[in-house]
């Protein structure tokens, strides 16, 4: 199985998912499904359908979750010493060419994607587009509305 990269706050939002799901959302469902069975008739009854599908939900984000977690190589940004190259947990500060707008990211895994937080995943255009990169350099990135032009304007490790 490949590995996975993700930030040390990835894995520990994950983990904290994992958690809530074993120890609150689990036993609760586990709960509506036996007092839905102690109503009589399982085959009309749809609180106990409802649980059941819950059920099924939870099982799978548990198994999905450890999955990621077992391929998980978690990388600690502020360990990182790229030289000052754009890499995986970096943010780069950009500047668009065009519109001289300023913008802040931080290239994080796919779980832990964001853009309102001004975090994108490494598989994203703009993050393909920056990696390996240098502070000056310039960024082509096909966006939707057209070619985008950015210059990096500073790369940070924190």
């Amino acid at each position: 199985m490949a590995t996975i990269p993700i930030t040390r706050r990835g894995a520990d939002k994950l983990k904290a998912e994992l958690h809530k799901l074993k120890t609150v959302d689990r036993p609760w469902v586990i709960n509506a499904i036996s007092e839905a069975r102690a109503q009589g008739d399982l085959s009309e009854n749809a609180e106990y359908e409802a649980a059941k599908d819950r059920q099924g939900f939870i099982e799978g984000r548990i198994k999905e979750i450890e999955s990621k977690l077992s391929a998980a190589q978690i990388i600690d940004p502020s360990q990182v010493d790229a030289g000052g190259k754009v890499v995986f947990g970096a943010t780069v500060e950009l500047e668009e060419e065009a519109t001289g707008e300023s913008v802040k990211y931080q290239i994080v895994g796919e779980d832990e994607a964001d853009l309102k937080l001004g975090l994108i995943n490494i598989s994203s255009p703009i993050a393909r587009a920056l990696i390996g990169k240098e502070e000056g350099d310039t960024a082509e990135v096909q966006a939707p509305a057209g070619l985008k032009r950015y210059e990096i304007v500073a790369v940070h490790y924190a």
